[in-house]
């Protein structure tokens, strides 16, 4: 799965005119809120930086913006090779093609312990 643009998690909603982030900087550890605002020129982001290196996982990374300063780049991030089953053997999800991905997103999840 490719990471979304902000320009697409806009155009989801058309009505947005903003989104908020909220959690804890990736680096620092510190609370931490980024707003993407649409303007004419673009957007506008305060706040911070967000990095969503995947829209599967539904996870987002921030950075404070001293942390953001310091180093743009986000770093001690370990991706995960997720594997599933797909005709018949286990295969990583990354090496399906792009239909068997969609279709892996759709998927929902069972847990055993919480029960049916």
């Amino acid at each position: 799965m490719k990471a979304k643009r902000l320009e697409d998690l806009f155009n989801e909603d058309p009505d947005k005119d903003e989104i908020v982030f909220s959690g804890a900087c990736h680096s620092c550890k510190k609370p931490v809120t980024v707003t993407a605002r649409k303007i004419e020129e673009g957007f506008q982001v305060e706040g911070g930086a967000v990095y969503e290196p995947d829209v599967g996982s539904g996870r987002f990374f921030l950075k404070c913006d001293d942390c953001f300063r310091n180093n743009p780049t986000l770093t001690n991030y370990q991706p995960c090779e997720v594997y599933s089953r797909v005709v018949g053997y286990l295969r990583p999800v990354s090496q399906w093609n792009e239909g068997k991905q969609a279709e892996f997103a759709l998927r929902k999840t069972f847990d055993k312990a919480v029960g049916a």
